[in-house]
């Protein structure tokens, strides 16, 4: 019966707020995203937009490529070619393809040349390596993301092959969209929702939930946040693949710079997911998977270039940085 109430409780996880402005010198953006190494889905929300610029589409299409690497000896990756080829630029991440981190032996190679072993007792014990007990009770192809070419060639003896990421355009239209103010993360009754409100509201809009709350609707009762202003139009673009950081930076500027000419929208979200099963969050950070194996963030970019950012892991991961 125990068992049976765990399966029934909803997965609990731990949420981070804050804001800051881009301008901040003391702002963590920057490093915030450069060290959330495994992203598997990008997105990002423009209110009242029809279409996007080529600039902003060009980036868009540009997000790859990755690969997958069968059957690849992990001793390959501490041999000195492989470092002077790939770790010394900082230019490649890897991580096991299809294992469960509670239950498998899951590798992942950080852009610092940082190779992390999760590995159950029998592996562990095998190869004689020191380690510490993984927080998470229990623990085949390699898939890397990589700036350089060389990949393919370096990798040629084994069996590889080259991906792009799945790009997803869509027009949301009437979108009934919560009212936010920059300075408030916990909003203001009758003037601007709680950030905490605007994230529960993202995650219905991303997995296209009716939001009008009708009686006869039996899978979600759910309705958009007040106070709130339905726009004409909006954009969503959503991005799957292994996105590197540095290219999840390159659309953060660039959707920073989207005020820079008057626009109707107020603000612009961005949204990032990891992977469920990599062994880490952010930089070394341990992850489990449990009831949910999320680690995700997500920008609220307002037009004075303020932000908020929420970032969110499961409950017995660390708490995000």
């Amino acid at each position: 019966m125990a068992a049976l109430r765990r399966l029934r409780e909803a997965p609990r996880h731990l949420l981070v707020c804050e804001k800051s402005n881009f301008g901040n010198h003391k702002s963590r953006h920057r490093h915030l995203v450069q060290t959330h190494y495994y992203n598997y889905r990008v997105s990002f929300l423009i209110p009242e937009c029809g279409i996007l610029s080529e600039e902003l589409k060009n980036l868009v299409m540009n997000t790859g490529p990755y690969y997958f690497v069968k059957n690849l000896p992990l001793h390959e990756l501490i041999t000195p070619e492989f470092i002077s080829t790939f770790i010394k630029k900082g230019s490649c991440c890897a991580l096991t393809y299809n294992t469960n981190i509670d239950e498998d032996n899951t590798v992942a190679l950080l852009p610092n040349g940082k190779l992390i072993l999760s590995l159950d007792k029998d592996t562990y014990e095998e190869t004689g390596l020191q380690g510490h007990p993984s927080q998470f009770s229990g623990r085949k192809i390699m898939k890397f993301s990589s700036e350089e070419s060389t990949m393919m060639s370096y990798f040629s003896k084994y069996q590889i092959q080259e991906h792009q990421p799945k790009v997803a355009l869509s027009t949301l239209r009437d979108l009934q969209c919560p009212v936010l103010q920059s300075s408030e993360l916990e909003g203001t009754p009758e003037v601007s929702c709680r950030a905490l409100e605007l994230f529960d509201w993202l995650g219905a809009v991303f997995s296209n939930v009716d939001l009008n709350n009708e009686p006869n609707n039996f899978i979600s009762t759910y309705c958009c946040p007040e106070p709130s202003t339905v726009v004409a139009k909006a954009y969503l673009c959503t991005i799957t693949g292994f996105i590197l950081p540095e290219k999840i930076c390159l659309l953060l500027e660039h959707l920073c710079h989207y005020f820079d000419e008057p626009k109707l929208a107020p603000w612009v979200t961005l949204s990032v997911q990891g992977f469920a099963d990599s062994p880490v969050s952010w930089g070394k950070n341990e992850h489990g998977f449990r009831k949910g194996g999320e680690h995700l963030y997500n920008f609220v970019i307002f037009n004075n270039q303020d932000y908020w950012l929420q970032m969110a892991v499961g409950a017995n991961d660390h708490c995000p940085p």
